[in-house]
């Protein structure tokens, strides 16, 4: 489970979203949280939605019933993980992108993809994360291009990076809406899931998957 500071970080988001009339954000409200169920995105985002409301959102995103719940099993998950001999946890992924341009790939991944910068390292930057939500990625510069185009010929479905999201149709209208260029549109897999590709400026395909 993401670390406890990141799920409040999290819960304020989804009060700025409902507060800024952010349309996504109904659809997921509707759907984790039951008293919202059958309203349309227009009466939820009209109606009352506190902190506490949030919070239980993400609470039950996580497999809990409230948010108390959720930081009941957060401490146990955390003193486990103290104890002697106790199995190591993988708290999260962070996949590296490269770019030729790291200014280019950070407006990329900001202005377009709604990301926000971690951190920049180096004068100028030759190593930077970015990061949406809970969603993570590390950018380091190369030099010349990223891809032999002849292995792009002939790998052309390659990813980079998947990142699962919770509205994968609401993520792929609002890049769509932006003028992102897509690798692939959105599609239902065999397997059931709602995926789309985002091609970065250097040819780095990355897969939103819900």
């Amino acid at each position: 489970m993401p670390n406890l500071e990141n799920l409040r970080k999290q819960a304020k988001q989804y009060v700025r979203w409902h507060r800024d009339r952010y349309f996504p954000v109904a659809a997921t409200i509707s759907h984790w949280l039951p008293r919202f169920a059958g309203l349309g995105d227009r009466a939820v985002l009209d109606a009352e939605f506190k902190l506490a409301d949030a919070q239980e959102l993400v609470a039950r995103k996580q497999g809990f019933e409230s948010w108390a719940a959720l930081k009941e099993g957060a401490a146990i998950t955390d003193a486990r993980a103290m104890e002697p001999g106790s199995r190591p946890v993988l708290l999260a992924a962070e996949p590296q992108l490269f770019t030729s341009d790291m200014e280019a790939a950070i407006g990329f991944y900001v202005q377009k993809l709604g990301f926000e910068v971690a951190f920049s390292y180096g004068n100028p930057p030759f190593y930077a994360q970015v990061f949406r939500d809970g969603a993570r990625l590390n950018l380091r510069r190369v030099r010349g291009r990223v891809f032999d185009e002849s292995l792009r010929d002939r790998e052309a479905d390659a990813l980079s990076a998947t990142i699962a999201v919770d509205d994968a149709k609401a993520l792929f209208l609002e890049y769509q809406d932006a003028g992102v260029r897509l690798h692939q549109a959105l599609r239902k897999e065999p397997w059931g899931a709602s995926t789309f590709i985002v091609a970065d400026l250097d040819g780095n395909l990355v897969c939103f998957a819900g």
